[in-house]
C-alpha cells in the first residue's frame, strides 16, 4: 500500500456521499477508475481490494446525519427529564450560557446541555459551576428536546448539525440546583490549564491584544469581534483565525530554536521534548481537527524520523486521516476538518508546479489560488458566496501573519511577565492590526465584488474536482496549453452556476418565515429582477431596536442561496418592526436599487441620509399608480388618504405573477379594505396575503366573499402571543373554500412558476 494510502480518503470520503445523498454513480465512478488505473498497470490488485474493504466499511461505521435523526429517540414535547452521565467535552462557559455534552448511562447517548445565565444567578452559584468538570458524574434535571427542522431554504439546519456532531438532543436546564456534579477526568488538568492561561493572558494584556492572543495562540477567538469574525469570513481569510499547520509549524519552529539555541538541548532531546509537546499544545489549542490534523502530522514525521522509515506526505496525511475517523467517526462531518485535509491534500497535489519558482511572491499567489479553489465548492455549500479578489487579499495578510503576527504574538506570550517588553511588543502588535484592520475594512468597502452561487449540486462539484485535479496534472508536467485549456473549463463550471439564474424561465415568489413578520421574495423569470415585498425583523426588548436575528438567521441566507447580490426594489407597507426591520441591515451588504413607500410612510431625516449615501432611490408612490420592475407591473391600491395609523396607511400592491392576480396587503383593517373594493371593483385576486398576519381587524367576510381568492397567504408566528391567525379569520376564509397556507404550521411557502402560466405552491414544512 506505500504510496497508495491516499484511496482510502477517497474511498471513505465517496462511501459517505454516497450513503448520505443516496447518489450509487458516485462508486460506479470511483470503480471505472480504479479499473482504469489498473488496465493500465498503475495499480496493483491488492491496494483496489483495499479501497472497496475501506468504502464498504466506513459507510456502515459512519451514520449519516439523517441516518441519526431517524434513529434518535421519540421526546414528547417540553417535557421534564431526569439523567445520569458523564461530561464528555471541555465546558463552553460564555456571559449568557453554558454548555456542555454528557454521555447519557442509560441509553448510552451523546447529549448537548444547555444552560442560559439568569438575571438572577449570584455568586452563590459559583460552586456548581465549579463542579463543572471534564470527565464528572453529573445528575440532571431539564427539557430534553431536538432542535426544530429549518422553515426556510438556505436556513442553518441546527439540528442536522448536531446529529453530525453525534448529538443525538439537547437538555435545557432551567436553574443551577438542576445540576449536580461530581469529580472529574484526567484530561480536565489540561482543559483547566488552558482556562487559566486565557483568563492569564485576558487579564494581563490589553482588550485588543488578549483577543488575538486568545484567538491565535489558544483557538479561542470569541473574544473578537463578531464583525471582524464576519469580516475575515467574507474574505476567506478564517483559516488564520483558526490554528492550523501554518501556526503549528510556526510554533514548532520557534520551539526548536528556543530548545536548541537557548537551552542548548541537542537535537536529539529537543525532537522527544517536541514529541511530548504536540499532544500537549493541541489540547491547549482548543482541539479543532485543524490543529490536531497538523499537530498529529508533525508527531508522525518526528516519530518516522526517528525510526529511520520513509513515509511520503500523501501517506501520512492519508493515514492521519483514517486514524481521526476511525477515533471519531462523526469528524468526518466538521468543515474545519474538511477543509484543512482538502487544502493539504491540494497543496500536495500541486507542489511541484508550486515549487518552480523558488520562494517569491508569485508562489505565495499560486499557493493562495490553489488553497482557495479547492475549496471553493465546499465554501459555496456552506457560506453559499465568494470573494474572487480573497486570492490576492490571502497573498498579502497571510504573509504579515505568518512572519509578524503569529510569532509576535507567541513571543509576547512568553516574555509577558516582563511587564515592559509585553507592554512595548503589545502597542507595536495593536497599532498594525489597526492598520491591518483598516486596509481589510476598505477593500471590503471599495472592491467588494462577491460571488453568489448558492450551493452547487453534487454532480457539477464532481466535474469540478475532476477538471481541477487535470489542470494540476498538466501544471505539474509543465503541459501548459492543456493547463490553459482545464483552467478554461474549471471557469465555465463556475459561470455555468452563476448564469443558471438568467436562463431559467423559472421565477418564485415566497413568502419567508420570519416569525410574527412579513418578508416576501419575487425572483422574476430570467433573473430579470428580484423584488422585496417587506423585510421584518424581531427587536430587543430592553432598547426596542430591531436587531438582526431574522436577517442573519432567514432573509440573508434565503438570498445568497439563491444567488442574489442585487435587489431591484424593496416595497415597504409601512413603519413597524416586523415589516421593515431587517431593511437597514439589507442595504448595508447588498446592492439596492429603490426603496418603495407610500406617500404617507415616515422616514427619519437619518434614514434618508442613509439611502442617498448608498445611492438607493427613495420612491413614494400614490393610489392607483403602477411601477415595472423586469417587465411586470406592480400596482399601487393603496393608501387612498392618511389615516393617521401606521397599519391603516400600509401599502397594497397588486401585480399579476405566474398566471395569477396577487393582493399584498400589509396590516390594513376592515375600512382599508372596503375602500379597495369599492375603488376597484373589478379586482381580480387568486392569491391573498392576508393582513395583519390573520388578525380579526382585517380579512372581513364581505371582503373574502367578493375578492374569492384561491389561496390565502399567512405569515404568522408559531405561537405568537397575539393568538394570530385568529379562528374567526381561519372560518371565514374557509366558508369560501380558500387554500389556507400559514408560515406557522407550513414553514416558507414557496410559489414555482413559469411566464404567464400556472405555477405551484411548495411548503418547507418544519
Amino acid at each position: 500500500m506505500k504510496g497508495y494510502w491516499y484511496l482510502i480518503p477517497v474511498s471513505v470520503t465517496l462511501g459517505v456521499l454516497t450513503k448520505s445523498q443516496m447518489n450509487y454513480w458516485l462508486l460506479g465512478l470511483f470503480l471505472i477508475w480504479i479499473l482504469y488505473l489498473y488496465h493500465k498497470q498503475r495499480l496493483g490488485i491488492f491496494p483496489i481490494l483495499i479501497s472497496l474493504i475501506a468504502s464498504l466499511f466506513f459507510s456502515w461505521y459512519i451514520p449519516s446525519p439523517t441516518q441519526l435523526e431517524n434513529t434518535a429517540p421519540h421526546l414528547p414535547d417540553k417535557k421534564e427529564h431526569q439523567m445520569t452521565g458523564k461530561i464528555i467535552s471541555p465546558i463552553d462557559e460564555k456571559s449568557h450560557s453554558i454548555q456542555f455534552l454528557l454521555k447519557d448511562n442509560s441509553h448510552d447517548n451523546t447529549v448537548q446541555v444547555v444552560y442560559f445565565n439568569g438575571k438572577h444567578d449570584t455568586a452563590s452559584t459559583s460552586g456548581r459551576i465549579h463542579s463543572l468538570k471534564y470527565g464528572a458524574t453529573c445528575e440532571i434535571k431539564g427539557i430534553m428536546e431536538v432542535p426544530d427542522q429549518p422553515t426556510n431554504p438556505g436556513q442553518f439546519n441546527y439540528r442536522q448539525y448536531l446529529f453530525g456532531q453525534g448529538i443525538h438532543y439537547q437538555i435545557i436546564v432551567n436553574q443551577l440546583s438542576d445540576l449536580k456534579c461530581s469529580g472529574s477526568g484526567y484530561m480536565h488538568r489540561f482543559y483547566k490549564l488552558r482556562d487559566m492561561l486565557t483568563t492569564y493572558v485576558v487579564t494581563n494584556t490589553s482588550e485588543s491584544t488578549s483577543a488575538w492572543l486568545s484567538a491565535i495562540v489558544f483557538g479561542d477567538d470569541s473574544f473578537l469581534p463578531k464583525d471582524t469574525i464576519e469580516l475575515f469570513r467574507r474574505w476567506s481569510l478564517s483559516h488564520l483565525l483558526a490554528i492550523s499547520g501554518l501556526h503549528v509549524g510556526l510554533v514548532l519552529a520557534l520551539l526548536y530554536f528556543i530548545l536548541i539555541r537557548l537551552l542548548g538541548l541537542t537535537k536529539e532531546n529537543a525532537e522527544w521534548t517536541i514529541l511530548l509537546f504536540l499532544p500537549i499544545y493541541a489540547v491547549l489549542a482548543g482541539g479543532e481537527p485543524s490543529v490536531i490534523r497538523a499537530s498529529a502530522m508533525g508527531f508522525v514525521f518526528i516519530a518516522i524520523n526517528k525510526l529511520h522509515m520513509k513515509w511520503s506526505v500523501s501517506d501520512v496525511l492519508s493515514f492521519i486521516f483514517i486514524l481521526l475517523v476511525l477515533v471519531d467517526k462523526y469528524i468526518i462531518y466538521h468543515v474545519g476538518f474538511q477543509f484543512s485535509f482538502l487544502v493539504t491534500f491540494g497543496i500536495l497535489l500541486s507542489q511541484k508546479w508550486l515549487l518552480q519558482d523558488g520562494f517569491s511572491l508569485f508562489q505565495m499567489l499560486k499557493l493562495s489560488f490553489i488553497s482557495q479553489l479547492i475549496i471553493l465548492p465546499l465554501y459555496f455549500t456552506y457560506f453559499f458566496t465568494f470573494q474572487p479578489l480573497s486570492i490576492l487579499l490571502n497573498m498579502i495578510i497571510v504573509p504579515y501573519f505568518s512572519f509578524f503576527l503569529i510569532p509576535s504574538l507567541f513571543i509576547l506570550f512568553i516574555l509577558s511577565p516582563i511587564k515592559l517588553i509585553a507592554a512595548i511588543l503589545s502597542s507595536l502588535i495593536n497599532v498594525l492590526q489597526e492598520y491591518m484592520l483598516a486596509m481589510i475594512t476598505y477593500i471590503d468597502n471599495s472592491f467588494s465584488t462577491s460571488l453568489s452561487l448558492g450551493p452547487l449540486p453534487l454532480s457539477i462539484t464532481v466535474i469540478y474536482y475532476v477538471i481541477f485535479f487535470l489542470l494540476m496534472k498538466n501544471l505539474h508536467y509543465k503541459n501548459l496549453t492543456k493547463a490553459f485549456g482545464y483552467g478554461i473549463l474549471l471557469v465555465a463550471v463556475l459561470v455555468s452556476g452563476a448564469i443558471k439564474p438568467y436562463v431559467s424561465n423559472v421565477g418564485y415568489i415566497t413568502m419567508l418565515d420570519i416569525g410574527q413578520g412579513d418578508a416576501f421574495v419575487v425572483e422574476l423569470p430570467h433573473r430579470k429582477g428580484v423584488v422585496l415585498i417587506d423585510a421584518g425583523a424581531s427587536f430587543s426588548f430592553d432598547s426596542g431596536e430591531p436587531t438582526e436575528k431574522v436577517y442573519t438567521q432567514v432573509i440573508k441566507p434565503y438570498l445568497l442561496s439563491r444567488g442574489i447580490n442585487k435587489i431591484d426594489a424593496i416595497f415597504l407597507s409601512h413603519e413597524d418592526t416586523d415589516h421593515n426591520g431587517s431593511l437597514s441591515f439589507i442595504i448595508d451588504e447588498f446592492k439596492v436599487g429603490a426603496i418603495i413607500v407610500s406617500q404617507f410612510y415616515e422616514l427619519g431625516k437619518q434614514e434618508i441620509d442613509s439611502l442617498n449615501k448608498l445611492g438607493v432611490e427613495l420612491l413614494r408612490l400614490n393610489e392607483n399608480t403602477a411601477v415595472t420592475i423586469g417587465g411586470e407591473s406592480f400596482t399601487i391600491l393603496g393608501p387612498k388618504k392618511d389615516r393617521a395609523s401606521s397599519n391603516s396607511n400600509s401599502l397594497v400592491i397588486y401585480g399579476r405573477l405566474g398566471g395569477k392576480g396577487w393582493l399584498f396587503t400589509g396590516d390594513i383593517g376592515v375600512e382599508e379594505e372596503k375602500n379597495i373594493l369599492q375603488e376597484f371593483p373589478g379586482l381580480e385576486v387568486d392569491v391573498l396575503k392576508v393582513a395583519h398576519h390573520g388578525s380579526n381587524t382585517s380579512t372581513d367576510d364581505q371582503f373574502i366573499r367578493k375578492l374569492q381568492p384561491e389561496y390565502a397567504l399567512i405569515s404568522a408566528g408559531k405561537n405568537n402571543r397575539y393568538g394570530h391567525p385568529t379562528q374567526e379569520v381561519i372560518d371565514r376564509l374557509e366558508k369560501y373554500d380558500t387554500t389556507i397556507l400559514r408560515t406557522d404550521q407550513d414553514g416558507a411557502v414557496q410559489f414555482r412558476f413559469k411566464k404567464d402560466k400556472e405555477g405551484t405552491f411548495y411548503r418547507q414544512s418544519p
